[in-house]
């Protein structure tokens, strides 16, 4: 075993596998004068027994910090925690090397770094000062299990580990300076700095997780996927497996149901408190709005661009759930989405893959699609056994040319949405980008529209978006969902992923407008009211033939809502009276 008589054996310790955990829970009875630790060790027994070794370890971690005299615990003890916010804990990753004195390279070489981190070494401290920590870097290991002889030391400075100075778990008072952080013996993930050799910054596994897709719009193939931060920490592919809460990144498909069917950019929704009795004695769903105000009466393009979930909820009870869950199945984000109010908010559950492919058939023109990451199989002898592009080629197969026209690809794609609708819905996401709850993203300085999404508590902030021809959606919280904080947004922490990627992606590219289709008509309206302008301030809406910005500024409550009737004209005309059964 790792270690002998409570004894570490080698001057390391691991985190242990559970056959040594076992080991050590059989061979250790409690004193009287360890009952309190013992009852940690009690907990961490029965947690062992449901197959939960990491809340084992932390409970054996808690029997030492109540016992410190427990040698038979002391193997657990693992380097402290250390990250401000409520992200991750350093200890989950280092394992303290006890006897930081002879040759560390060693034992340090038995820890196992993330093979897909390059960017971090594994260091052991060698020594702490008020300036900063000395460290030794892992020395390499190579196949035959040979470790390396030269041993590279560095330094990481306390300017670069100054995050870590504050406890998220509040098991030490903030450190002043990085002796109250780290001591000799704590292995820790450190990464060069490129502008000074023998320099580090200290980094350390974050608890919390993402996915990450791109994909070309047109066709549906994924051009990059990400399905956490490290494949050694964790197989699990987020990116298509796990199935999260979109919160607000579903509404645009809720509003495109509207335009599909009869609404305008600048129909008028209240945002405004509503009440639904969720029937069976549940009593009242009372949504909010994440800012908890309310603003009037306000345009389709407002309740996206600054995400109003009184609005969506209302314009959702309008248009009809089972509605929108069709539409919702046919953008392939939900199969068969259970037709609640609550759903219009992306109480549902779906993957970062799906969520991307749906926006990208907004922007390709409502055009259906189906993620591939396989283009073409072919057999041994080059025969195509699978194709993902699923177009006819009547005529590629003429075996010579007789005056016969060019052959032509017949496009065989569903259209899950009249291209015009889905244009709307494209220009009324730039404007989040341009100016609402994403222009953090607006410095990329190409045509681009997303939407944000955070959900109750914060436990997921997404941000789905494109350019003409890219389309991406990330995610990002923690396994096992919990708050990422109590102001954590989307804007703040899911766009800049998006702005910072597509940056990188767009650098050489032209940037390329959304394209309009032919019959859009571009009138210049007023944002607040959605009625034509005039005069200066007003932005251009899309309009579909047949359809207008209307002469009357009209918000129209249906009976038995609870809620009155409520029409003006403020710029003359005539007001709609209640009782049509429109928007409320």
């Amino acid at each position: 075993g790792m270690f002998k008589g409570g004894q570490p054996v080698d001057g390391f310790v691991g985190a242990l596998p559970e056959a040594e955990i076992r080991k050590f829970l059989d061979k250790h009875v409690p004193s009287a004068e360890e009952v309190a630790a013992g009852e940690e060790v009690q907990e961490a027994e029965e947690l062992l027994a449901v197959g939960d070794v990491e809340s084992a370890l932390e409970k054996l971690q808690e029997a030492v910090a109540i016992n410190p005299s427990n040698d038979a615990a002391r193997p657990y003890r693992i380097a402290p925690s250390i990250l401000s916010a409520d992200f991750a804990r350093l200890g989950d990753n280092v394992q303290r090397v006890v006897e930081a004195g002879a040759d560390w390279g060693v034992p340090l070489s038995k820890v196992m770094p993330f093979r897909d981190v390059p960017e971090w070494k594994l260091a052991i401290v060698l020594a702490t000062d008020e300036g900063g920590v000395d460290i030794g870097i892992r020395p390499e290991v190579d196949a035959a299990g040979k470790i390396d002889e030269a041993r590279v030391t560095g330094r990481i400075d306390a300017k670069a580990m100054k995050w870590s100075y504050r406890s998220s778990t509040g098991d030490r008072k903030t450190a002043k300076n990085p002796t109250g952080v780290l001591s000799a013996g704590d292995v820790v993930y450190a990464e060069p700095l490129a502008e000074t050799p023998g320099s580090y910054r200290l980094r350390q596994a974050p608890k919390v997780q993402g996915g990450f897709v791109a994909m070309d719009p047109h066709t549906g193939r994924v051009l990059a996927m990400v399905g956490g931060f490290s494949y050694s920490q964790s197989e699990f592919n987020r990116a298509t497996q796990a199935m999260r809460q979109p919160g607000s990144s579903f509404k645009p498909f809720v509003y495109a149901t509207a335009l599909d069917n009869g609404y305008t950019p600048s129909s008028i929704v209240l945002d405004a408190p509503v009440e639904i009795d969720q029937g069976g004695g549940l009593g009242m769903w009372r949504p909010d709005n994440y800012d908890g105000k309310s603003t009037g009466p306000r345009t389709l393009r407002y309740g996206i661009q600054f995400s109003k979930n009184l609005m969506t909820v209302r314009l959702a009870k309008d248009v009809g759930m089972p509605l929108i869950a069709e539409y919702a199945r046919r953008f392939g984000v939900y199969d068969d989405m259970l037709p609640v109010l609550s759903m219009s908010l992306g109480a549902g559950e779906t993957t970062v893959m799906r969520m991307t492919a749906g926006y990208a058939m907004l922007v390709n023109g409502g055009k259906k699609i189906r993620p591939t990451l396989i283009d073409r199989i072919q057999d041994r002898w080059g025969a195509t056994i699978f194709r993902h592009d699923q177009r006819v080629c009547e005529g590629c197969s003429a075996d010579k040319w007789a005056d016969q026209r060019e052959p032509r690809l017949i496009d065989n794609r569903d259209q899950v949405l009249d291209p015009l609708t889905a244009y709307q819905m494209v220009s009324i996401m730039e404007s989040v980008v341009n100016a609402g709850t994403a222009t953090v993203v607006k410095s990329v300085g190409k045509p681009l529209a997303g939407k944000t999404g955070t959900t109750n508590d914060a436990k997921d902030v997404w941000f789905v978006g494109f350019s003409p021809d890219l389309a991406v959606g990330v995610y990002m919280g923690f396994d096992k969902p919990k708050s990422l904080g109590t102001s954590a947004t989307a804007g703040q922490y899911a766009a800049p992923i998006f702005r910072d990627f597509m940056m990188a992606a767009l650098k050489d590219k032209p940037a390329t407008p959304f394209r309009v289709p032919a019959g859009i008509k571009l009138i210049r309206v007023d944002p607040k009211t959605g009625m034509r302008s005039g005069g200066e301030g007003g932005i251009l809406e899309a309009f579909k033939p047949g359809t207008a910005p209307p002469d009357s500024y009209s918000v129209i409550g249906a009976a038995g809502d609870g809620l009155t009737p409520f029409s003006v004209a403020p710029g003359g005309g005539r007001a709609v009276g209640s009782g049509t059964g429109g928007l409320y």
